[in-house]
């Protein structure tokens, strides 16, 4: 077996909002960066193509209706040009991708929270489907299923990903971990519009710090911001946009090791790419003490079934099937 050693990067920026043509561009731009700087793994915020349905918190349901169907409109098929040039980018800058999707369901205006995971050839490895969509996000996104929550064998290690809020969700943190994840991607949205007493920048450091120390790996978070843009785009119909979507302390990028501890300097609200070597051989001697996949648990206690079983909206049933045989 051997054990990789690579440099990672992640991302802490916005998108250019609901213009996915640009934030692709703008995303490729970065993996460039990345790669010529000898990165092999790259990691992009939540839902980044082409931005989050911030109109949820801040207006009402109905006004927020046609913002519903812009972003529908500059959501995204995972076998669209748009992916298309993502995995070209890929394949031509020798680097992994995770990256956040708005994409387009099979049923007409359905939207999922997506994320894609792009091997260095250039190839779709894997996707993950937001299973729950946090609070106001249900205005917007359907429900994934257990079908995605998988891990997925890379040359750099096997991935796993969750968006946002499910890096609180204990037994999906344990699906992945099961399966062998060693490299986590956790990625975010800024979120200012938090109760007060909230510091969403710690919360998200909390949230892969637990993560980490748990499975003895490394969590790569990947965090958006709310542009200028995003803000003037809103302001027509919340004219106190920037009371609500300005605040400190919103937003984190960075790297946590098996022990739990930050590698490097993270970046709080600025925009940039940061970086980090990962050394997976720092997952072994961690699990000496606290092994929860191993020797550090009762399986004989403890029993965790998952469904990964994707879900059927509908099942055809032709009674006459074998009648049909015989004509």
């Amino acid at each position: 077996m051997e054990f990789k050693k690579f440099k990672a990067a992640t991302v802490q920026t916005s998108p250019i909002f609901l213009n996915v043509e640009k934030t692709v561009d703008k995303a490729i731009s970065f993996i460039k960066e990345a790669s010529n700087n000898g990165a092999k793994l790259i990691a992009f915020p939540e839902v980044f193509i082409a931005g989050y349905p911030y109109w949820n918190w801040i207006m009402t349901p109905v006004q927020g209706s046609k913002w519903y169907e812009e972003l529908y409109k500059n959501s995204v098929d995972v076998a669209g040009p748009e992916i298309k040039k993502l995995c070209l980018a890929a394949k031509g800058n020798d680097i992994h991708i995770v990256m956040g999707i708005n994409e387009r369901g099979k049923s007409y205006g359905e939207i999922y929270n997506t994320n894609l995971i792009i091997d260095n050839k250039g190839v779709i490895v894997g996707k993950h489907r937001k299973l729950v969509p946090t609070w106001a996000e249900k205005l917007t996104w359907s429900s994934g299923d257990g079908s995605s929550l998988k891990v997925y064998n890379t040359e750099i290690g096997p991935i796993g990903t969750l968006a946002c809020g499910e890096n609180t969700n204990t037994l999906a943190r344990f699906t992945l971990l099961s399966q062998g994840e060693l490299i986590h991607i956790a990625n975010y949205i800024s979120l200012p519009v938090a109760p007060p007493d909230y510091d969403m920048a710690e919360a998200i450091k909390i949230r892969a710090a637990a993560h980490s120390f748990e499975g003895k790996l490394f969590t790569i978070v990947s965090c958006s911001t709310v542009s200028q843009e995003i803000k003037d785009a809103l302001r027509a119909d919340v004219p106190n946009v920037d009371e609500l979507l300005d605040r400190k302390s919103s937003a984190f990028s960075g790297f946590i090791g098996p022990n739990g501890a930050v590698i490097g300097q993270p970046l709080i609200d600025e925009e940039g790419m940061v970086y980090a070597e990962i050394d997976l051989a720092k997952c072994i001697q961690p699990k000496q003490m606290h092994d929860i996949l191993g020797h550090y648990n009762r399986f004989d206690i403890f029993d965790l079934r998952v469904n990964t079983a994707p879900t059927r909206k509908i099942t055809f049933i032709d009674n006459h099937e074998e009648f049909n045989k015989d004509k």
